[in-house]
């Protein structure tokens, strides 16, 4: 068994924590998997946890209805520093252009974490789309997309920027996806985030 096997039991359970107790909720339990300078950056949203509990909050009192699924995980330690990269599936339901719809989005979470006080927390939390569809809930349903605002979005996450946006959101057009300059600079940034560097 490996000797950080703790560390890695410990980095786990913040990454399985995260997803049930955001999309729970819980946000007295969630707060616990961060560092208190810690930061999401989504489609949707860039900026501190506690902002990012507040419009998650704020979202789901109006209707948004968006869940996470986990797959498989990687972990990499370095002394009091560590990058997760988990597979993950992101559902939002809401209505298209008059449709209700489900939009599923596959990626993955990359997670900047750090020990402090001999307690992991994430300090940041990354997103890599990779792929994503959009499907209305009534398959007779006709569902006509803008093709103009659609093809204004990376393909890794076209479709659920579509939705986001159309519900009111601002979403951030240069997230990493599959592969490109922003996934390399998001790899180089979690390498020298193990070497000690700053973020």
């Amino acid at each position: 068994m490996p000797s950080d096997n703790a560390d890695r039991v410990a980095i786990r359970a913040l990454i399985e924590n995260w997803v049930l107790w955001r999309d729970a909720r819980q946000w007295d339990r969630f707060r616990t998997v961060w560092h208190a300078d810690g930061q999401m950056w989504a489609t949707w949203f860039q900026g501190s946890f506690e902002e990012f509990i507040k419009v998650s909050q704020e979202g789901y009192d109006r209707g948004v209805r968006l869940m996470h699924m986990l797959g498989g995980m990687s972990i990499d330690i370095k002394g009091k520093r560590a990058i997760a990269q988990s597979k993950m599936t992101i559902s939002q339901r809401a209505k298209v252009d008059g449709v209700m719809c489900d939009v599923v989005c596959t990626g993955r979470f990359y997670d900047f974490i750090e020990t402090r006080k001999s307690r992991w927390g994430i300090v940041l939390r990354r997103l890599a789309y990779e792929k994503d569809r959009l499907d209305p809930l009534d398959p007779s349903a006709k569902l006509v997309l803008d093709q103009n605002l659609l093809a204004q979005f990376p393909e890794g996450y076209r479709h659920l920027a579509y939705l986001q946006t159309r519900i009111g959101y601002k979403v951030k057009t240069d997230m990493p996806g599959l592969d490109g300059p922003a996934l390399d600079a998001l790899y180089a940034k979690g390498e020298a985030w193990l070497k000690g560097k700053k973020l």
